[in-house]
């Protein structure tokens, strides 16, 4: 049990490392900024398996470990408690007197038999295990109770087990996927439509439920009244439609909270941002590029970074690096930020890089980053031409006569302040297959219940003995009413209790004994 323990320490530890480095089974994104921002320590730390923490090899052998461990730990308690369940309860000890719980009570005119008939039939009721002996002329009753303590600390660790090994299922064959959709566009669930996804071992892409779901509207409040929240978001509703095979189309909606359950999948919103509408054409006019880019938002107001790579098309490859202010507000240096997250005054800045994209060479890059190290700046601050500022529905030239830009549509709405034609919002989604969940809510109720039930219910034993009135010394023996030798015709009994572990209810539970005892024996009350 030490050892479980111990495992069970070295468990906890072994996760830290999960919650201090984002990990590619649920932030794919994150551990590629996190390359980018510390090129030189990320190859180590992946060395390491530091960015699969949960399915590396020294976090497994511990996990391995436990589950051994708990094992066989289980099997030999579990040997014990049911031949201590066979076993008959232990003999009364031969001198009562000197537990910590013990009661003396002396009744007259009450015979031996009927005592001990009474204390048979009272601890019966009261849920004990009885057994009669006879030592030495004084006849008892042992009695024992609280087993089901120690079984529910079995079923506490085996649903442990039980909660490990569903785990460990769950894992090899489900998976857990990530996807950004902007509004107005599906993703189907395949696995060449998801932005990342990460199989258990056993995963089988065969058993992927046929649907697709498609973002209808993302709808978020804003806090405006309260001067001292304001433009803290209050709500995020998706507004989502899903379509099976055969055709049938159900609307659903879902918040942070609130996870959409369909197809035996569960969808999770896991952020949100805005996607402006982006066109490059060619100097002729044809369109090269269009396409609603998700932007990542760096701060509270949504001011957003996004990329955009143009391969083919123009004279060269185009890359342009591009920073979006729902609200932009300038600052003293020329900059601009953001001052409200809601599309207020959207401004794109853009950023235009020339040269090798670098996709070319067959090695995956990320679409949310622009390696710039074989390009040149021909737009921006380290370049001679200014950075392009657009506004919903403005278009300009490229340098260099590449070609134009054009951001959003002609919005004929933004007089109004409805830029949404132009700059679409995208939820970022998590879908998530577990076909164990159903057994580890079941273990985890019974581990729930076990450890209530060890915690809650007393391992106990009680005694009761009887002497006869002339009994051994220590009795009230032989003397009556007067003062004769004559004995007196009556019993002495003696109540008696012994809890395993603690048990603060002991020695009122030998009261109440004593005094039910005593009734029973119809021994009057004051």
């Amino acid at each position: 049990m030490r050892t479980a323990i111990l495992l069970l320490l070295l468990l906890a530890i072994a996760a830290i490392p999960g919650s201090l480095v984002p990990q590619r089974s649920s932030d794919p994104n994150g551990v590629t900024q996190y390359f980018v921002d510390n090129p030189d320590l990320a190859p180590v730390l992946d060395k390491l398996q530091l960015f699969d923490v949960y399915s590396s090899a020294w976090f497994s052998a511990v996990y391995i470990l436990l589950f051994v461990s708990l094992i066989g730990c289980i099997i030999p308690r579990t040997k014990h408690h049911f031949d201590a369940m066979r076993s008959r309860p232990p003999r009364t000890p031969a001198r009562l007197s000197r537990l910590a719980d013990h009661i003396e009570e002396t009744y007259a005119g009450v015979d031996p038999d009927t005592a001990i008939a009474e204390a048979r039939t009272l601890l019966k009721k009261s849920g004990y295990r009885v057994e009669e002996y006879d030592q030495r002329g004084v006849r008892s009753v042992s009695a024992e109770r609280g087993y089901l303590r120690e079984t529910g600390n079995l079923v506490f660790h085996a649903s442990l087990v039980g909660v490990l090994v569903a785990v460990g299922i769950g894992g090899g064959f489900g998976y857990s996927g990530q996807r950004v959709v902007v509004e107005g566009q599906s993703f189907v669930n395949s696995v060449i439509d998801y932005d990342t996804i990460n199989p258990g071992r056993f995963f089988d892409q065969d058993s992927l439920s046929p649907y697709a779901l498609t973002l209808d509207r993302f709808d978020v409040t804003y806090e405006t009244q309260n001067a001292d929240a304001f433009g803290q978001p209050i709500d995020f509703t998706a507004h989502l439609t899903t379509t099976t095979p055969d055709g049938d189309t159900e609307d659903h909606s879902m918040k942070v909270n609130q996870p959409l359950r369909f197809a035996g999948t569960d969808v999770f919103l896991l952020g949100n941002g805005y996607a402006p509408t982006i066109t490059v054409r060619d100097p002729e006019g044809t369109v090269v590029f269009t396409d609603s880019v998700p932007f990542l938002p760096q701060d509270a107001n949504l001011t957003s970074v996004g990329v955009v790579k143009v391969p083919d098309g123009l004279e060269k490859q185009v890359g342009l690096l591009g920073f979006f202010y729902p609200t932009a507000q300038p600052l003293e240096d020329g900059a601009f930020t953001s001052t409200f997250p809601d599309l207020v005054l959207p401004m794109l800045s853009l950023n235009v890089y020339t040269g090798d994209l670098g996709i070319d060479g067959g090695v995956p890059r990320s679409v949310y980053t622009l390696n710039t190290d074989d390009m040149t700046q021909v737009a921006g601050r380290d370049s001679d031409v200014e950075a392009i500022q657009l506004l919903p529905g403005q278009s300009a030239e490229l340098p260099n006569g590449l070609g134009s830009i054009e951001f959003g549509n002609a919005d004929p709405d933004a007089a109004t302040g409805d830029f949404s034609n132009s700059v679409p919002r995208f939820a970022s989604l998590d879908i998530h297959s577990d076909p164990s969940q159903v057994w580890v809510l079941l273990f985890a109720v019974l581990v729930t219940l076990g450890l209530l039930t060890s915690l809650f219910v007393p391992r106990r034993r009680v005694w009761i003995a009887v002497h006869p009135a002339d009994g051994p010394p220590g009795a009230r023996d032989g003397e009556g009413a007067d003062g004769d030798d004559e004995p007196t015709s009556g019993v002495r009994v003696e109540y008696a209790g012994l809890a395993r572990g603690e048990d603060p209810g002991l020695a009122e539970a030998v009261e109440a004994l004593a005094y039910r005892h005593g009734t029973a024996l119809g021994v009057e009350r004051p």
